[in-house]
């Protein structure tokens, strides 16, 4: 059992067709579009190991790394991250990833997008609350970025 804080779960209907939703989680070049990044993959496979230098201006200095871990085309894309990885004297390669999942579902009027992270519960105590409480706003956000790119 998970607990509370273990897992964010945030849901957006988008009104765009399945394909176009997932043309912007899997094309690297749309998916650092509406997240905010430069990434340097042209294309995502299961395994890759892919590396993005953010450019929302107070956080360009930040680069995050990405494993592609499990892709079923028009239904899910996921991978692992180190979540809220922005203190740069910190080595994060010695903490556990959390599990990133997008999930699409047909729904009236688009698709639903359900972006789960999850394995908070693994993160070294001094940082866990920060972390779950950065990439729950940042959840809400990127929701909202990718609404935009996708009904645009």
């Amino acid at each position: 059992m998970t607990s509370s804080t273990d897992r964010i779960e945030k849901k957006r209907l988008l009104r765009a067709p399945r394909d176009r939703v997932w043309r912007a989680l899997t094309d690297p070049a749309e998916l650092g579009q509406w997240f905010g990044m430069r990434l340097d993959a042209t294309t995502f496979e299961p395994g890759a190991h892919v590396r993005g230098r953010l450019t929302i201006p107070e956080y360009s200095h930040l680069v995050i790394e990405m494993w592609i871990t499990k892709i079923e085309p028009q239904r899910l894309f996921a991978l692992r991250w180190h979540p809220y990885a922005v203190d740069p004297a910190v080595d994060y390669s010695k903490e556990e990833p959390t599990l990133v999942e997008f999930v699409l579902e047909d729904a009236p009027g688009g698709t639903l997008l359900v972006a789960t992270e999850s394995g908070f519960d693994r993160i070294p105590l001094a940082r866990r609350a920060e972390a779950y409480r950065m990439n729950t706003g940042g959840w809400e956000a990127q929701l909202e970025n990718i609404a935009r790119h996708v009904e645009g």
